[in-house]
């Protein structure tokens, strides 16, 4: 396809002409076809950047300010892998592996399959450093067409599944542990539901404020598993009252791995080391134990490692503490981030209600999606049997992510030829191919063989149920949001006789979205002659946009 680049208030300038700084509301436009790449420029010091005109506009003022310094981006990361997989896994990947020495295989496998999915999102952050959200803003453009299909199918499955209902699971286990004494299933779901809603409040009311908690726990956070790898290596001395310390690796592969083990495992691998990618979700706010009982462990085999080096003491019951505090902190990290990539789905349009996603009102913060979260997380932990919770909400998440993580891996090569045949700017980054290959190979591996059954039959995987009720669930997902994108963008416009067009909307605090708009097919023509790609109307280019402007057309 021909492309060509025109400035975006329709000046006349001379080929390949780029603005630079924004000045009288003129912005470079590339087009390619059907897509239009935006040259915008957000408050971050970032600079100037390309997108496709389709995805959320650029906000050139954070409505969240600007309080994400570089130490929060890195406890950012930190309290979300160090949570509460770190502490609660090992006991099903013990169990899955079949031995200590394949689990050490699995954990470095996992090691390096974060830091091939770390790469590729680097590189991402090269091209789109103004805006937050990351998957939800790199899907989006890789992807611009079929027009909001990604945009569509990763803000249902980020709305729906934005419920941290296993991480306040296993706080609240870790918060009766401490007590010394085993909870009714109601009384852990009511705990777990307690502290969700303390964490909620406490990022919700000031976003500052709980910046430096986040800041403060990752501190002790960091701390704890220090202390605990140096227990780890003070036992294998010899110097503790732990009797053959080095019976765990006396025939470290003595065991026998399934395939569904391996898989398992590997997924609750990747499930333990979230976070790596936490930061990515708010860069526009930058200025710039013995076997046996292990395997039974469940999610307490941080505990039990406790209780085997130091007894059933109060030094126990302050280390159980410490990864309590751990695991709330992780509520707070998984908050943050997340709430910025459900905004930045909402600011897209597609979804209904763009103010609701929006808006930072009253408290500078994303009160909307720090709602839904809450509201979901709430139900989940209520329906879900307690014993199963964590394990089926863990696998859940994980394999629409893997679609989305082939794709967005596979991504990097499309962005890569389309901004190399446009004479776009080169990335300041560029991931290495053999770790974006890599990525793809694990997570194409991980939408395959999770169908594979465990050697005791379909109810004998990690819960209670059938062993795939998390794939067919997963999927089910992603079937019903290609449902809802089919009626909304095709047989809906075809039937009432009208086509989808965007429209940019501000609001107060400089927060801007986008709305999608039913304009009739009579009026298209008018439409698309008085706004433009990212849909401003031309004659109000040049304003400012302190308030929502009034759009013609009707609201979806």
């Amino acid at each position: 396809m021909s492309f060509f680049r025109r400035p975006f208030s329709q000046r006349e300038a001379a080929p390949g002409e780029a603005h630079q700084d924004g000045q009288d509301g003129d912005a470079d436009v590339v087009s390619d076809g059907s897509l239009q790449f935006v040259a915008e420029k957000g408050g971050n010091d970032s600079g100037i950047t390309y997108q496709e005109a389709s995805g959320a506009p650029v906000e050139s003022t954070s409505p969240m300010g600007y309080h994400a310094n570089s130490l929060f981006l890195i406890f950012l990361n930190v309290g979300k892998m160090i949570g509460t997989g770190v502490f609660s896994t090992p006991s099903t990947i013990l169990t899955g592996t079949g031995s200590v020495g394949v689990a050490m295989i699995w954990w470095a496998l996992g090691f390096f399959t974060s830091a091939s999915s770390l790469s590729v999102y680097m590189e991402y952050l090269a091209y789109f450093p103004n805006r937050s959200g990351s998957e939800v803003v790199y899907l989006e453009q890789a992807y611009p067409r079929p027009r909001y299909l990604f945009a569509t199918a990763f803000a249902f499955q980020s709305v729906v599944l934005s419920f941290g209902s296993a991480n306040a699971t296993v706080l609240a286990q870790y918060l009766f542990r401490i007590s010394g004494r085993s909870p009714a299933a109601w009384e852990q779901k009511g705990v777990a539901i307690a502290a969700y809603t303390v964490a909620t409040l406490l990022v919700a009311l000031h976003t500052k404020f709980s910046f430096r908690f986040t800041i403060a726990i990752g501190i002790v956070k960091v701390l704890t598993l220090v202390f605990i790898s140096i227990t780890g290596w003070v036992v294998l001395s010899g110097r503790t009252s732990v009797a053959n310390p080095h019976a765990n690796f006396e025939n470290a592969f003595e065991g026998k791995a399934t395939p569904y083990g391996l898989t398992n495992s590997l997924v609750k691998i990747i499930f333990a080391y979230a976070g790596y990618e936490n930061a990515f979700n708010v860069v526009n706010e930058v200025k710039v134990v013995p076997k046996a009982e292990l395997k039974a462990a469940a999610q307490v085999s941080a505990s039990l490692f406790f209780q085997k080096v130091f007894g059933s003491s109060n030094a126990t019951r302050g280390l159980n503490f410490l990864i309590a505090l751990s695991a709330f902190g992780n509520l707070i990290t998984v908050l943050i981030g997340v709430s910025r990539m459900i905004r930045e789905c909402g600011r897209q349009g597609v979804l209904l209600w763009p103010r609701f996603w929006a808006s930072t009102r009253p408290f500078g913060t994303p009160l909307g999606p720090y709602l839904v979260q809450w509201g979901f997380t709430v139900v989940v932990l209520l329906a879900i049997p307690a014993g199963d919770a964590f394990n089926f909400v863990a696998n859940l998440k994980t394999y629409p992510n893997a679609v989305f993580n082939v794709a967005m891996a596979s991504g990097i090569y499309i962005i890569r030829f389309r901004r190399k045949r446009l004479g776009l700017p080169r990335p300041s980054y560029r991931a290495w191919d053999v770790s974006v290959i890599f990525a793809i190979m694990v997570h194409v591996y991980l939408l395959i063989m999770p169908w594979y059954p465990p050697d005791g039959g379909p109810f004998a995987g990690d819960v209670s149920f059938w062993y795939a009720t998390y794939v067919v669930t997963g999927i089910g997902f992603l079937l019903a949001c290609g449902t809802y994108y089919t009626v909304w963008i095709y047989v809906l416009p075809k039937l009432r006789k009208y086509q989808l067009r965007q429209t940019v909307v501000t609001y107060e605090n400089g927060a801007q979205s986008h709305n999608i708009v039913q304009v009739p097919n009579a009026e298209v023509e008018r439409w698309d002659a008085t706004h433009d790609a990212v849909g401003r109307e031309i004659s109000l280019e040049t304003h400012s946009h302190s308030s929502e402007k009034e759009v013609s057309g009707t609201k979806v």
